[in-house]
C-alpha cells in the first residue's frame, strides 16, 4: 500500500483551509485517502463533506485533540 498523503493545514490561513482540503480530496482516486491534520475539531468540515459528497467519502478519526486532530478522509468512488 502506498504511503498516505498527510495534509497539515495548521499553518494555513483559515480562509484557504477548506479549499486545500477539497483540492486534495478531488485529486484522490477511488479507494485512496489522505490524513488531515488540524488544530481544531473538523466537525464543520465533516458536515460540508456530508452535504457535498454524500456516499462518496469516508471519515475516520485518528486523533481527537486537544491540540491536534487527525482524520483519514477517503474517496469511495470516482467523481
Amino acid at each position: 500500500m502506498a504511503q498516505e498523503q498527510e495534509l497539515d493545514i495548521r499553518n494555513e490561513v483559515p480562509a484557504r483551509r477548506h479549499e486545500l482540503i477539497f483540492e486534495t480530496y478531488g485529486a484522490l482516486d477511488a479507494g485512496e485517502a489522505f490524513v488531515l491534520v488540524n488544530d481544531h475539531d473538523p466537525k464543520p468540515l465533516y458536515y460540508q463533506f456530508a452535504a457535498e459528497q454524500a456516499g462518496r467519502f469516508t471519515w475516520e478519526a485518528i486523533e481527537e485533540g486537544p491540540e491536534r486532530w487527525r482524520v483519514r478522509i477517503g474517496r469511495t468512488q470516482a467523481a
